[in-house]
C-alpha cells in the first residue's frame, strides 16, 4: 500500500516531534515459512505449475524454515517466478488471490500480529516489507489491519500477459532499507525512532536502518550478529525444534506435545508491547 505523497514533500507533521513506524518483514517473521510456497501451491492447483516444481518449492519451503534462505536463494526464486509466468495472463494470477491468502493467514503468527497492532496503538504506523509482490503484501496488509505494504515487482506486464522478465524494484537486502528510507522521507518517520522485525541476515540493511532491531526466529548468522549487539530477541518458529528433538529421542519420542517457545530478551519501550509477549509465553499458546 503505497504511502501518500511526494518523495522530499514535507509531510504534514514534520517538525511537531518525531514520528515512527514498524516495519515487519513477511515469512518467517509474520508468518510460519515462505509466501512463496503458498503461491506456488495455489498455481499448481490452477493448472498453473507442475508436480515437481512444487515438489521443489515445498524442500525449499522445510530449508527455508530450518536454515533461512541465501542471497543466491532468493535472486533465484524471484527469476524463476518471473520467467514461470512468461505467457500467463494476469488476471490468471489475481483469481489465485484467495486460495493463496487460505494458506497463508493459518499461518500468521497471532503473538506478531498482535504486536503489529500495539504498535498501532502506541500511533507507530506497522508496514509489512517483503520480497514477495507488492499486490499480495498490501492484500495481507489490507487483511491483517496494517497500514501499509512495501513489496518487489514480479514481472513486465504488456497487454495484460507477463512477459518474464523481472521488473521494478526487488525488495531485498539493500532494496529493502531503500523501500523504508523513501517511505519514511514521505512520510516523514524518523528511522532512528522505528522498529523493524526480521528472521534473517539478509535484512540487516533493514535492521540497521532502524533505532529498534527486532530478530524474530534468526538465522544461525543473525541470531549471532543480535547477541553480539544486545538486540532483542523472539522465537516462535517450532519445526527446527521438533526435528532435533525428534532425532535425539529416536523413533519412540517423537516431536509431539512441544509448546510454543517464546524467548524475550530485553524488549524495548512500549510497556504494554513487554506486557503482550509475556502474557503470550505465560499461556504457551502453539502457533
Amino acid at each position: 500500500m503505497a504511502a501518500d505523497g511526494a518523495p522530499g514533500e514535507p509531510h504534514p507533521g514534520a517538525g511537531r516531534g518525531a514520528r515512527s513506524a514498524a516495519f515487519f518483514d513477511l515469512d518467517k517473521t509474520l508468518m510460519q515459512g515462505s509466501s512463496a510456497f503458498q503461491f506456488g501451491r495455489a498455481a499448481y492447483r490452477a493448472g498453473l505449475m507442475g508436480r515437481r516444481q512444487l515438489l521443489a518449492d515445498a524442500l525449499a519451503n522445510v530449508q527455508f524454515r530450518l536454515r533461512g534462505a541465501t542471497d543466491a536463494d532468493s535472486l533465484a526464486l524471484r527469476e524463476r517466478i518471473a520467467a514461470s509466468l512468461e505467457g500467463k495472463r494476469v488476471v490468471d494470477l489475481e483469481r489465485l488471490g484467495a486460495d493463496v491468502l487460505a494458506g497463508i493467514l493459518p499461518r500468521i503468527y497471532p503473538q506478531m500480529l498482535a504486536l503489529a497492532h500495539e504498535h498501532q496503538d502506541h500511533g507507530r504506523p506497522a508496514y509489512i516489507v517483503t520480497a514477495a509482490s507488492q499486490e499480495l503484501a498490501e492484500i495481507l496488509a489490507h487483511v491483517m489491519a496494517l497500514d501499509g505494504a512495501l513489496g518487489s515487482g514480479l514481472s513486465e506486464v504488456v497487454d495484460g500477459v507477463y512477459t518474464g522478465r523481472p521488473v521494478g524494484l526487488f525488495v531485498y537486502r539493500s532494496g529493502k532499507a531503500e523501500a523504508i528510507r523513501e517511505l519514511a522521507e514521505r512520510e516523514g518517520f524518523d528511522l532512528k525512532e522505528c522498529y523493524a522485525y526480521s528472521d534473517s541476515e539478509s535484512d540487516l540493511p533493514m535492521l540497521e536502518a532502524v533505532g529498534h532491531p527486532v530478530a524474530v526466529n534468526p538465522d544461525t548468522t543473525l541470531a549471532k550478529i543480535a547477541r553480539e549487539r544486545g538486540w532483542d530477541v523472539l522465537r516462535f518458529d517450532r519445526l527446527g525444534r521438533r526435528l532435533r528433538t525428534a532425532a535425539a529421542l529416536g523413533a519412540a519420542a517423537g516431536a509431539g506435545g512441544i509448546g510454543t517457545v517464546v524467548a524475550i530478551r530485553r524488549l524495548r519501550p512500549p510497556r504494554g508491547i513487554r506486557r503482550l509477549a509475556a502474557s503470550a509465553q505465560k499461556s504457551g499458546r502453539s502457533t
